[in-house]
């Protein structure tokens, strides 16, 4: 691989991040050939930062570091495209893409994921989900076998609205057994992918 960094004036080439499990953009930022050469070697992403004239590896104050897992280049050698697995937040606000609520999944299960993993660490007296953390993970388990129970009993009759209640019940409890287990639903995409690459 041969970036033409000469392209550019300034002898910087821009660079895409992306999430290597979900495949989001992460954030954009632009690399020297020295950066990107450490880049390589370390394999953990440094930019260039025009703002401080210098290397500047993402995370370096933070931890917020992003671990490359491979790297593009475009057909005319001078823009980059780094699939990435950050090991935090990316954006300096604390959101997980610099590009917002625009490009994060769009699906509401992940807004609930972000809200019940709030609740467990940010528990109040009045929230069902935090009084469920609390009585811990055993309890929990045991909900969301009730309501594997509850679904298949209505899955029998032609009720369709209880039925999608009962599955949002088995749904929502499914997730906070996830964060119970410090796992998301990414993990458990990630299993859907690695199984999907056996079958091809």
């Amino acid at each position: 691989m041969n970036p033409n960094f000469n392209k550019s004036p300034n002898g910087l080439l821009p660079v895409i991040i992306q999430d290597n499990l979900t495949s989001i953009v992460l954030m954009l930022g632009y690399m020297n050939e020295e950066a990107f050469v450490k880049t390589t070697q370390e394999n953990r992403v440094t930019f260039f930062s025009r703002s401080k004239q210098r290397l500047w590896t993402k995370g370096e104050e933070s931890k917020n570091y992003l671990n490359v897992n491979s790297i593009l280049l475009d057909c005319d050698e001078d823009t980059l495209l780094i699939r990435a697995t950050p090991a935090g937040a990316v954006c300096h606000t604390g959101n997980d893409t610099c590009f917002g609520e625009a490009n994060s999944p769009s699906s509401f299960l992940f807004q609930l994921e972000k809200i019940i993993n709030e609740r467990k660490m940010n528990p109040t007296d009045d929230s069902y989900t935090a009084s469920l953390f609390k009585k811990g993970i055993n309890k929990i388990a045991q909900k969301v076998g009730e309501e594997a129970v509850e679904l298949i009993i209505e899955a029998k009759d032609n009720d369709n609205i209880l039925f999608l209640n009962e599955a949002a019940d088995l749904l929502y409890h499914y997730l906070v057994l996830l964060a119970a287990k410090d796992l998301r639903l990414i993990d458990v995409e990630r299993i859907f992918k690695e199984r999907n690459l056996k079958e091809k």
